[in-house]
């Protein structure tokens, strides 16, 4: 077994879901992957499942009942990867926006820099987003300002979900009782890991739209974390973030 869980949240992605895991298999570190299947209309689930017999001990699957949330979808995975021995828990998209070559850059920010979260970061650097519409791109950079405004966190990339966590990180938080589903579900745990003081490091990106299958995204999306946030700030000036070393 790998020290290394890549979750990969997978609805309708029967044509990228082959190819994503192909991608992280051939790279030259051993990552295990886990795709947590929200009942897939399209087949996705039993392509994942004739690859198993292919790579036997590296890649599972957990079938849920229906289209639950990115949120819990991360949850379950995280709960999965804590049962076992993994040190370094991913969380990737499985339509190549994210690429998997990245992977070793934010391991080795993990393992070698004294990364607790790394974050892929598409604005560490400037904005390096491809195949975007203009109007996306600002809402999405627009977004982390504001967060940053409320939360005071020293990240540029808040709702970024391309991360490598530490264990220790997803030991100490309470995974019981992180509130969003959706994309504001990546600001609360960004969040809640800074208030307990783990080292954040944002490496740098470069994102690329899918080109195949289809996007999950929409104006509501971002509209919950924008609301979200107030939220989560107001929460937390009640709440007692004690971590455990």
């Amino acid at each position: 077994m790998s020290d290394c869980l890549v979750i990969i949240p997978t609805y309708n992605e029967k044509d990228n879901i082959e190819r994503i895991i192909r991608k992280v298999f051939s790279l030259p570190k051993d990552l295990d992957v886990l795709i947590v299947e929200d009942n897939s209309p399209d087949g996705t689930a039993a392509i994942v499942k004739a690859l198993m017999t292919e790579f036997p001990g590296r890649l599972f699957i957990e079938e849920r009942k229906g289209k639950l949330g990115l949120g819990t979808a991360y949850i379950h995975g995280f709960k999965w990867a804590l049962k076992r021995e993994y040190a370094y828990i991913f969380e990737m998209d499985a339509d190549f926006s994210h690429n998997p070559d990245d992977l070793l850059r934010l391991y080795d920010a993990a393992k070698n820099k004294g990364g607790d979260l790394v974050i892929g970061s598409r604005y560490i650097t400037g904005v390096n987003v491809v195949n975007w519409p203009m109007g996306r791109v600002l809402m999405s950079y627009v977004a982390s300002i504001y967060v940053r405004f409320i939360t005071r966190m020293k990240v540029m990339d808040t709702t970024a979900g391309f991360k490598c966590y530490t264990r220790k990180v997803l030991e100490t938080i309470d995974l019981e009782n992180v509130r969003f589903t959706g994309y504001a579900f990546q600001i609360e745990m960004k969040y809640t890991a800074w208030k307990l003081g783990f080292n954040i490091v944002e490496v740098p990106i470069i994102f690329t739209d899918r080109t195949m299958g289809e996007s999950k995204m929409s104006t509501g999306i971002f509209k919950e974390a924008v609301l979200g946030v107030l939220s989560l700030r107001w929460r937390s000036q009640f709440k007692n973030y004690k971590r455990r070393d």
